[in-house]
C-alpha cells in the first residue's frame, strides 16, 4: 500500500507556531516536527535557565492547565540534552528549541540567558549529528527531508527597533532582518583565502559543499543553516500587529488604539519576507514553504471579533493598570473569568483560544491568511 504523508493538528499552550502532528491512518507517515523561535514558539526552554526573566512558569500562566500550572511539555532541547536516551527517541519526532525574548538578528533580546536563533540552529545540529550516527547519513536525510520546521519570530526586533528610538530607515532595517532571515535558512557559506605569489591573498567565498577543495585556506564558517543541515519544508509565522497589544495600545493615551507605525514594519515585513522565501525556494532543491500571514489574521479578528466568539480584543486577561497592559501577568495581577471571550492573554501574547483560532488558520486557512500553501499541505507533500 501506497504510504501517504497524512496529519492533523493539535494546538500545544499559547503558541501560534507549534502543532504536535498525529497519524489518522495506520499506514501514514508522520513527519518530524521542528520549532524555532521567540515567546510565541517557546513551550519551556527558557525555564530551563534560571536567570532568564523571559519565562513563563508562573501563575496564572498554565491556569487552565491541570492543578493550574503550566507544565513546560512537551519537553524542550534544554530538557532533553543531558538525557541521551529520551533525545535520540524526540530526534525522530520533533523537538522544540524556541526561546522567548529571541529575535532574528543575534543582538535582539540581549537579556541573560536566552536563546538567539543563531544558538537554536546550533542545537539543531547537534540533533542533526546525532540522528546521522543512530540512523546513518542517508536515513536522516531522507527523514529531515520529510520534517516540518515551523519558525516564529521576528516581533522582538521590531519592538527593539522602536525602543532604542533607532533612526535607520523603515525598509534598510527590514532588508536587513530579510537578510539575516535568509542566512538562517540557506545554504552556509565559508570565507577562503589563497595565498599569492607576490605576497598578497586572494578572498572569496564559497558554498559549503566545495569546502573539501580548500581546507587549508579556509578562514572561518558563516553560522550553520537549516537548509545545509537538511531542513526542507518550512512553516514560517511572521509578524502580527504587533502595534495592537495591550503594551503599545496604552502608549497611546489619546484612543488607546493600536500604534499604527509599528503596524506598518510588520506590514512591511511580512512582504519582504515573501519575496524571500519565494526566491530562496526557486534557487535551492526541495525547498518548500508556508507562509502564514500572521498580520492579517489578527487584524481580522480584532475587526470582526464576534466571528471568533471574542468580546474583548483591546485588554489583556491577565496583567494591572490601563487595559491590563502596564504590568505582566503574574500572582498579583489582574485575571478576567472569561479568557476564551479574550484575545490577548497578558501584554503580549494571545490567549489560548486566540492562538487555537491562528493553529486551525494556518493548518487549513486558503491564501489570504496562509500562502502559497496552508501548513496541512505542507505536512501532506512528500
Amino acid at each position: 500500500m501506497v504510504k501517504k504523508c497524512i496529519v492533523s493538528p493539535v494546538l500545544i499552550s499559547l503558541s501560534l507556531a507549534f502543532f504536535v502532528l498525529s497519524s489518522v491512518e495506520v499506514d501514514a507517515e508522520v513527519p518530524p516536527v521542528f520549532i524555532l523561535g521567540d515567546s510565541t514558539a517557546d513551550i519551556g526552554t527558557n525555564t530551563h535557565l534560571p536567570q532568564s526573566p523571559a519565562r513563563a512558569d508562573v501563575p496564572f500562566n498554565g491556569i487552565d492547565y491541570p492543578h493550574s500550572r503550566p507544565t513546560g511539555s512537551p519537553p524542550s532541547f534544554l530538557y532533553l540534552q543531558n538525557q541521551s536516551s529520551r533525545l535520540k527517541r524526540h530526534a525522530t519526532r520533533g523537538i522544540n528549541f524556541a526561546s522567548g525574548g529571541s529575535g532574528i538578528l543575534d543582538k535582539t533580546g540581549q537579556l541573560p540567558k536566552i536563546v538567539s536563533l543563531s544558538e537554536q540552529i546550533q542545537q539543531f545540529a547537534m540533533v542533526q549529528s546525532n540522528l546521522t550516527v543512530v540512523l546513518g547519513a542517508a536515513e536522516t536525510e531522507k527523514l529531515l527531508s520529510r520534517a516540518l520546521f515551523f519558525i516564529s519570530i521576528g516581533s522582538n526586533d521590531i519592538f527593539g527597533y522602536f525602543f532604542t528610538n533607532s533612526t535607520i530607515p523603515k525598509q534598510e532595517f527590514i532588508n536587513t532582518l530579510a537578510f539575516a532571515y535568509g542566512i538562517h535558512l540557506k545554504v552556509t557559506l565559508a570565507i577562503y583565502h589563497i595565498s599569492l605569489s607576490n605576497g598578497k591573498m586572494l578572498f572569496f567565498i564559497a558554498r559549503l559543499p566545495f569546502a573539501h577543495l580548500f581546507m587549508e585556506s579556509r578562514l572561518f564558517l558563516l553560522p550553520q543553516t537549516l537548509y545545509n543541515l537538511g531542513a526542507r519544508k518550512f512553516g514560517i509565522i511572521s509578524v502580527p500587529p504587533i502595534g495592537c497589544c495591550p503594551s503599545q495600545r496604552v502608549k497611546n493615551t489619546t484612543t488607546n488604539g493600536c500604534l499604527e507605525g509599528m503596524n506598518d514594519f510588520a506590514r512591511t515585513f511580512y512582504s519582504t519576507i515573501h519575496v524571500l522565501l519565494r526566491n530562496l525556494s526557486s534557487q535551492y532543491p526541495g525547498m518548500k514553504y508556508s507562509l502564514g500571514n500572521a498580520y492579517e489574521m489578527t487584524i481580522n479578528v480584532i475587526e470582526h471579533p464576534q466571528e471568533a466568539n471574542f468580546t474583548e480584543v483591546s485588554m489583556a486577561c491577565c496583567g494591572a493598570g490601563t487595559l491590563n497592559g502596564e504590568a505582566g501577568c503574574t500572582p498579583k495581577a489582574n485575571l478576567c473569568n472569561n479568557r476564551h471571550e479574550f484575545l490577548f492573554w497578558d501584554l503580549f501574547h494571545p490567549t489560548q483560544a486566540a492562538a487555537k483560532i491562528a493553529a486551525f488558520t494556518l493548518y487549513n486557512g486558503d491564501k489570504r491568511f496562509v500562502t502559497p500553501i496552508n501548513f496541512k499541505q505542507l505536512a501532506e507533500d512528500c
